[in-house]
């Protein structure tokens, strides 16, 4: 598209860029997998705009969007961030997105936030499963779409075969619009194929001249289908005939139908990168191809009480509605809040509302609350440059919201509306963990609380019957950044512990037992004595107390005590520590004393005699079964269906899901997939995900029972 902008950028280091008007505006999102250069492609594009003097590198930790002392240490994103720069007038703010799985919260962030995405694919490297399930995604949702090869001067790259790749894996409609030009393995330049010009980037400025002979061949037919494809997305019917009848198009036209065709979504353009090679066909795309937030459709909106809201549109001038995409807290500065703003325009000192809905279940409380907004800012990387406002399609960062966090909707405080919240994966993998010291505790709900606020992947679980802390996950290099944080953030340092999966008992069998609690001291004594038939009920029928008692031989105030009794025993259990579950207690006779029996000396019966009655019969463990969804590629059908059952599951069946994919259902015990989560990425290569549902309860196998009783699990 070199044809229409020459050249031109835009930009100056220091100095926050401003938009007044949405359709000056792009957001775009760089999505692949870890290692397919996103970063470092923002580097390119920022110091060809003049926002920064020259580019950093991952390895040296001097990016501007790896900026957290996690992704230094540890060379690869784990957070959004968001660089805008300017580019012949157009405020392009550049969302980079973390590419490995675990990160998926602040990827989908990024989705919601962009108008278009940018596909990275390395050229040495090739596409992952997560890529090509993040590509059906944006299809889902008609976010258009475009691919930048990366590393083409990388000495593995091979960039026609990963453009072939692309062609197969993302479907009709990916074309290449230039061709690397490489000579003794170093990128000289690229060859357009509209124009038909190569931009020589031999002397390290870009210069344009006539590709030579020994090209034309490729360029006809690279450039032929070009053309077709174009031609197949124009809404001018007529071209297809002009271009057949051997008719030579014009070049504006066929850029200004490829321009219509990406920004809907319906066609998308192959562009590639290396060093210092590419940057500026790149920001033409972006700029001239890719959708202002005007046209991006709008989120579901309501009212606070649920009805749906359909006036408002990215107007400046509208009613205010924006989103906080992305929330950090620091310990200095505090909590800051990255917003992208819908409709309206949000300035500083403006009072508004804060809604968060639909998310409790992860530890974010419902709530609406008004706050006064604070500083606004233009974030680059870690700088935050002040900014005057931020209008409707775009990106600011809001300073001190004590309230808001990830998913939150901000709205007029007189007008409150609500947003509805993007989809989020359940997290999957549970890690124990609990403080090091005293000092440690203190600190640590305050500090988990903030973690929470900040990341909707995050499900924070205190098990009251297992009486662990335990943080869902969404895998382990998750887990690991984030006690990391609490360590370093915020100092608290916790250990991870074994976590225990809450099982349950019951009887083996029916049974007769009494309950004698008999004793007699100066003054009150306790008298009470209770017979009880225990039997055991089918899974799930939970706990029935059957009263035969005739004849007042038990008074009947004291009935009510004897079952208080059993119930309370149950809960402690009777041969693990486990709960009692699924069982009849009869209470068929007994006897009272008229001074010495009371409330409390038949609870205390009923308790002896269920622990009699424990003596008697066996005692089975009960562990919690849950019904597995598996989806993965036909593939690694047959390999997932194998670690099923060597996990003591029972698959039930399989069914097919669109095209290559296969959900696999099975009935696993919850012991042997508190690390599913990580095998299953193992197995499918990243493309596999499922979801676990409680089932019921069953009989733990007696070699097992035996390790949990004796507390050797």
């Amino acid at each position: 598209m070199a044809e229409r902008n020459p050249g031109g950028a835009a930009g100056a280091a220091g100095r926050a860029p401003a938009a007044d008007r949405a359709d000056a505006i792009r957001n775009v999102v760089l999505v692949g997998h870890s290692g397919a250069g996103k970063t470092t492609l923002v580097e390119q594009l920022l110091t060809a705009t003049g926002t920064i003097q020259r580019p950093g590198r991952v390895e040296d930790g001097n990016t501007v969007s790896d900026f957290d002392e996690v992704e230094v240490r540890q060379q690869r994103s784990v957070n959004l961030a968001v660089a805008p720069l300017v580019y012949n007038g157009i405020k392009v703010n550049l969302i980079d997105t973390p590419g490995y799985a675990d990160f998926v919260g602040d990827l989908r962030a990024g989705l919601r936030a962009a108008d278009a995405a940018l596909f990275v694919v390395s050229a040495s490297d090739g596409i992952d499963g997560l890529t090509q399930m993040l590509w059906e995604e944006c299809a889902q949702v008609g976010m258009p779409r475009a691919v930048v090869i990366t590393k083409i001067d990388h000495q593995r790259a091979d960039f026609d075969e990963v453009l072939a790749t692309c062609q197969d894996v993302f479907g009709d409609g990916v074309a290449p619009l230039y061709l690397p030009v490489i000579t003794n393995g170093n990128v000289n330049g690229l060859i357009g194929l509209l124009s038909e010009k190569f931009y020589n980037y031999a002397t390290g400025t870009r210069t344009e001249k006539e590709p030579g002979a020994e090209y034309a061949a490729q360029i006809e037919e690279r450039r032929g289908e070009l053309i077709e494809g174009i031609i197949q997305e124009s809404e001018d019917e007529s071209l297809m005939e002009r271009y057949l009848g051997g008719e030579h198009l014009d070049t504006k036209i066929l850029v200004a139908d490829l321009e219509k065709a990406v920004a809907r979504g319906s066609f998308y353009p192959v562009l590639c990168s290396g060093l210092g090679v590419g940057a500026e066909e790149l920001l033409e795309i972006v700029t001239q191809g890719f959708p202002s937030p005007l046209e991006h459709p709008m989120p579901e909106i309501t009212d606070l009480s649920g009805k749906p809201v359909k006036y408002i549109t990215c107007d400046p001038d509208g009613p205010l509605v924006a989103e906080v995409v992305k929330t950090t807290s620091d310990p200095y500065v505090g909590r800051i809040s990255l917003v992208r703003v819908f409709s309206g325009t949000l300035r500083p000192d403006m009072t508004v509302h804060v809604s968060g809905h639909g998310l409790a279940d992860r530890g974010h409380e419902d709530h609406d609350v008004d706050e006064r907004i604070g500083t606004l800012t233009c974030p680059l990387g870690k700088q935050q440059r002040p900014a005057a406002k931020g209008v409707a399609g775009d990106i600011v960062a809001v300073a001190k919201l004590s309230r808001a966090e990830t998913g939150d909707t901000l709205s007029d405080a007189d007008h409150p509306l609500l947003m509805t919240s993007w989809a989020m994966p359940d997290p999957l993998l549970p890690a124990a963990i609990r403080a090091k010291s005293k000092a440690d505790e203190d600190k640590l709900s305050q500090a988990l609380g903030r973690l929470v606020a900040e990341d909707p992947t995050l499900r924070l679980e205190n098990n009251a019957e297992t009486k662990q802390l335990v943080l869902w996950c969404m895998g382990e290099a998750h887990t690991d950044v984030l006690l990391d944080r609490l360590a370093k953030r915020y100092g608290v340092e916790v250990e991870r512990v074994e976590l225990r999966v809450p099982l349950r008992e019951t009887f083996g069998g029916k049974c007769q037992a009494m309950g004698r609690n008999v004793k007699q001291t100066g003054g009150h004594g306790q008298y009470a004595i209770c017979h009880l038939e225990v039997e055991p009920l089918p899974s799930g029928a939970g706990f029935e107390f059957v009263d035969k008692i005739v004849g007042g031989v038990v008074p009947r105030q004291f009935i009510p005590s004897v079952e208080k009794g059993v119930r309370a025993q149950m809960e402690r259990g009777v041969v693990a520590g486990y709960p009692m579950v699924d069982v009849r207690v009869t209470l068929y006779d007994g006897k009272a004393h008229s001074v010495d029996s009371s409330d409390m000396a038949f609870q205390i019966a009923g308790q002896l005699a269920l622990k009699e009655a424990a003596s008697k019969v066996p005692t089975l463990l009960l562990e919690p079964v849950d019904e597995l969804s598996v989806l993965v590629a036909d593939d690694y059908v047959g390999s997932v269906m194998s670690d099923l059952s060597s996990r003591r599951g029972r698959v039930i069946g399989t069914e097919p899901v669109g095209t290559g994919r296969t959900l696999v259902k099975a009935e696993v015990p919850e012991l042997e997939i508190t690390r599913y989560a990580i095998d299953l990425r193992s197995m499918s290569h990243g493309t596999g995900t499922f979801q676990r549902t409680f089932l019921r309860y069953e009989p733990l196998p007696p070699n097992l029972a035996n390790k949990v009783a004796s507390g050797t699990q």
